[in-house]
Parts: C-alpha cells; sequence; structure tokens
C-alpha cells in the first residue's frame, strides 16, 4: 500500500487478477473489517477466514465482492 499524503488516502493497485471471476475481499482498519464503498457488491461468506472478516448488514453478513471483466 502506498500513502497519498496530497489526498490522505492509502492506494493498492492489483496486477494480475484472473478476468471475467467474481473475486471476494476485505479491507480491515485497524484489524476491523470496514465497508468499501467503491466495490461492485456483496457476497455471503464462503469460508472460515472470509466470515471471520465479515460485515454485517441487514441482510445478514456479507464480504466485498470485485467483478474482474477482460480487458
Amino acid at each position: 500500500m502506498v500513502r497519498d499524503d496530497a489526498r490522505h488516502v492509502w492506494e493498492v493497485s492489483l496486477h494480475d487478477v484472473p478476468c471475467n471471476r467474481t473475486h471476494h475481499y476485505m479491507l480491515l482498519a485497524d484489524g476491523k473489517p470496514v465497508r468499501d464503498e467503491q466495490c461492485d457488491g456483496l457476497a455471503i461468506p464462503r469460508t472460515a477466514q472470509e466470515a471471520q472478516y465479515q460485515l454485517m448488514t441487514p441482510r445478514g453478513p456479507r464480504l466485498l465482492m470485485l467483478f474482474a471483466q477482460a480487458k
């Protein structure tokens, strides 16, 4: 991760993410899950690790989703 002090944000770039697939991911701030307002949607946790960092929503526990599309 790289800190952009001018914008007061942390940034990360992902490379070589398989295309045409949905990926689950989690953002942690100080060890706690946080919502990514730019995510592509929410998914139901599938693994114990995903359940450990799930976000509670009105529809139940969820994780963040990224839809990787072909270039």
